[in-house]
Formats: structure tokens, C-alpha cells, sequence
């Protein structure tokens, strides 16, 4: 027993070695004095000085029992923050080999506010996000962010209300905070206007946004190509800086970031269980998927800040977004346009179009142009799947095609992928996870 306590101590501290270890006088010098500083201070220093063999000084009996149970006291010390080492290493280990490990695919707001649930929600897993670029080179980065779902009919209405319901939630407790302007989050009023009145005059999210009602004949007049308009309250979330904030969440969290270009989920057998796809566009590649397809949008960033509301032309083809630093302008539609460089023509028709309903932009001056495309599909993707190879079996959970509602919708279905993979993490294990939810 002594021995072994003796070795534990020379490798954990060594200049502080137990009496009869392989330390010398030194060590042994050095614990006497550190547990009798009164007794040995002018002894010891007086035999060193002198060059003398130190001595130790005369104890009677009670001296003796003093010094028996120092020395029983610190071995018992020893022993006490050995077996706590032990069993800290024992539990870090166990926890590192019972997670289920998830690896995310995508770091635009889809992939990483994903990969923060799946952290936050569920402890029993280990979270990496693989992407082959990171914020400010997505196409997260180029979107207007605002929380306005227009979307495909195709997808249940049920479904879009509960995804944009569970953002607009999560984004309005974050304008709420003292953080707000350098997450990138700000409440913003304006109007959205139709040359024709929409089938649907009263929106699905109309109860969601704050003070929505539909424009009167006289604020109409603002507009004078509009015959119907609505006006109401909503978030913009820049991801410009949101995408930064959630990095450090994830990070804070536990997760990781690596850097890397996934071309097929194969690569990935072995070193993760579940595979979360939120790549976008790449999802068709990866996938097969011929039912996703681009959809290009060109905006431009200027200086403007006389500019206090928004202005949206209800089909999407035109808006005027004020922001923290700068105003958005857009856009374009173009399906199945895989370009990524900026468009001098369409430069030009952006800022006249717009110009058209704002005239005082002409006053502004062009800080920013850039090109993203909105992965878009009928029916946005997100279910769980198993591909099997060779008597191997992997996990999917996918999260994409959510065209130009990435930030609309993105906390919502990061939630849901976040449930996806705890069923599936479930199932691995043969037993449920129990969640400690924060979200």
C-alpha cells in the first residue's frame, strides 16, 4: 500500500515525494517542513547553512504521536485525491464512450441552429458540424432574414405554422435582450403590398407577427402601384452576425467545427452514428434528390439609414429591407440558375425596381453585392432514413429544401431534426433518452 502511494505521489507531485521514495533528501525535506514549519524551519536551515547533515530535531512522546499522526493523516490525503482522480478519469471516460456521436452536414442557419438543439437538447450526444465553408461564405450570409414565411402550398400549413411559430419565438426572446443588435436581431415594421389582391387575404401567420392588419385605402396611397396591402411587425435576424453567435452557442455547448467537403454519407461510417443532412443545394448531389433545385437571389446592400420600415412586394420580387448597419434590396428568382457571380443587369434592374417604390434610394450609395441560392423543394425534407451497405447500417436524419424560409422556419425545424435524432439515438441504444431541454 505504502509503495503504491509513494509511486502516485512521485508522479503526480514530485517535489513533494512520501519519506522512502526514490526522491531524495530534498523531497523528503521539503514534506517535513511543509507539515512542521515552526519545528524545522531554524534546524533544517541551520544544519544546510552549516554544511552539515540536516538532523531532525528531538521530540519526547507527544511529539511523537504528533508526528505519526501528520503522517497518517497524509497518507490518508493521498489516498482520498487519488481515488477522486481515478474516479473523474473513470467517469470522463464512460460518458465519451456512451455518447451517441452526430455529425451535421451544412454550417448555414439551418446546420448550425440544428446542431445547437441536438447539443443543447439531448447531453447524450456529441455534436460536430462538418461543412466545406463557414460564415461569411454561405448562403445564409447573403439572405435578407426576415421573418416572413412565404412558402410552397405543398407543404401542410399545420407544419409551416409550428416551424415559423417555435422562430419567431425564439428570435423575439433574443430582441428582447441586451445582445440583440450584435446578434444581428431587430424588430421591424413595414408593409407588404399586391398589385392584385391574394387569394388568401388573412395569412396563416397573421397571429404570429405583432400588430398585423390589412392597409386601409389611405396608407394604400403610399403605394400607388398596390391595390391591397397588409402591415404589420416582424423580426430581422442578419446572419451576418447570428450565424458567429451560434458557432460560440454550439461550441459553448460542447460541440465542434471541421472544416471538410462530405460527397458521400459513406465517408462518415464508423467515426458517427447519425448523420444530420442540412446541406442545401448540396443535398441534390449528395442525395439524388431531383425534386430539390436553386433558385437565384441577387441583393444589394447600401447605405440608407433614413430608412425605418420595409417595403415587400407580395410575390417576393421586390423588397427594401432596413437593417442594423445597412438596407437589403432584392431580389431575384431565378430557378434553376446555378450562378454564383454577381449580374450587372440584374444589378441595375434591382436597384431601379425598388428605386420605383423608395425614390429616396437614389440617394443612397452601394455597400454590398452578393449571389445565393435558395435551395428549394415543393415539400420541405425532414424525416429520418437508413441506408444499409455490406451488413452496415447508418442513421440519417435530413433537414433541407427550405428555399427562401431558411431563416423563417429554421429554429422550428431544427427542433423537429433535433427529436429525429433522439428517436434515433434511442434506437441505437435500445432504451430513450431522456432530454434536459433548454430550447
Amino acid at each position: 500500500m505504502l509503495r503504491g502511494l509513494s509511486l502516485f505521489w512521485e508522479i503526480s507531485v514530485p517535489q513533494l515525494a512520501v519519506p522512502g521514495s526514490a526522491t531524495g533528501l530534498g523531497g523528503r525535506s521539503l514534506l517535513w517542513e511543509s507539515l512542521y514549519p515552526s519545528l524545522t524551519a531554524g534546524s533544517l536551515t541551520a544544519c544546510k547553512g552549516a554544511g552539515a547533515k540536516p538532523t531532525r530535531p528531538h521530540f519526547g512522546v507527544a511529539n511523537a504521536q504528533e508526528q505519526q499522526s501528520g503522517r497518517n493523516k497524509e497518507k490518508a490525503q493521498q489516498s482520498e485525491l487519488k481515488d477522486s482522480l481515478e474516479r473523474k478519469q473513470l467517469e470522463a471516460a464512460a460518458r465519451t464512450m456512451n455518447k451517441i456521436r452526430v455529425a451535421v452536414i451544412g454550417a448555414g442557419v439551418v446546420g448550425l441552429s440544428t446542431a445547437v438543439c441536438i447539443a443543447e437538447s439531448l447531453p447524450g450526444c456529441s455534436v460536430t458540424v462538418i461543412a466545406e465553408k463557414f460564415s461569411p461564405h454561405t448562403t445564409s450570409n447573403v439572405a435578407a432574414g426576415i421573418l416572413s414565411p412565404h412558402f410552397s402550398p405543398e407543404t401542410p400549413v399545420e407544419r409551416q405554422k409550428r416551424w415559423f411559430e417555435d422562430t419567431f419565438a425564439h428570435i423575439f426572446s433574443i430582441a428582447q435582450s441586451a445582445e440583440a443588435p450584435d446578434i444581428g436581431v431587430q424588430f421591424l415594421s413595414g408593409w407588404e403590398i399586391f398589385e392584385e389582391p391574394p387569394k388568401e387575404r388573412i395569412p396563416f401567420w397573421s397571429n404570429i407577427v405583432l400588430a398585423f392588419r390589412v392597409m386601409n385605402d389611405a396608407e394604400l396611397k403610399r403605394f400607388p402601384q398596390a391595390t391591397f396591402g397588409w402591415m404589420y411587425t416582424t423580426l430581422i435576424c442578419e446572419c451576418t452576425n447570428y450565424l458567429p453567435w451560434l458557432e460560440k452557442r454550439l461550441l459553448n455547448a460542447g460541440g465542434q467545427l471541421q472544416t471538410g467537403k462530405v460527397t458521400d454519407f459513406w465517408e462518415l461510417d464508423g467515426k458517427y452514428d447519425i448523420i444530420v443532412n442540412c446541406s442545401g443545394t448540396g443535398a441534390r448531389a449528395l442525395t439524388g434528390d431531383t425534386k430539390l433545385y436553386p433558385v437565384r437571389g441577387q441583393i444589394h446592400k447600401v447605405h440608407a439609414p433614413w430608412l425605418k420600415h420595409f417595403v415587400r412586394l407580395g410575390n417576393g420580387a421586390i423588397y427594401i429591407y432596413p437593417g442594423i448597419s445597412s438596407v437589403i434590396l432584392g431580389g431575384t428568382r431565378q430557378r434553376d440558375d446555378w450562378r454564383m457571380s454577381v449580374d450587372p443587369s440584374d444589378s441595375e434592374a434591382i436597384f431601379e425596381a425598388c428605386c420605383a417604390y423608395e425614390p429616396s434610394l437614389k440617394l443612397s450609395h452601394k455597400l454590398f453585392e452578393g449571389v445565393g441560392l435558395r435551395p428549394t423543394r415543393a415539400v420541405l425534407r425532414l424525416e429520418k432514413e437508413k441506408l444499409k451497405r455490406g451488413g452496415r447500417q447508418m442513421h440519417l436524419v435530413h433537414n433541407y429544401g427550405h428555399g427562401g424560409a431558411g431563416v423563417s422556419f429554421h429554429w422550428g425545424t431544427a427542433k423537429e431534426a433535433a427529436q429525429l435524432v433522439q428517436e434515433s439515438a434511442a434506437e441505437i441504444r435500445g432504451q430513450p433518452i431522456y432530454t434536459k431541454s433548454r430550447l
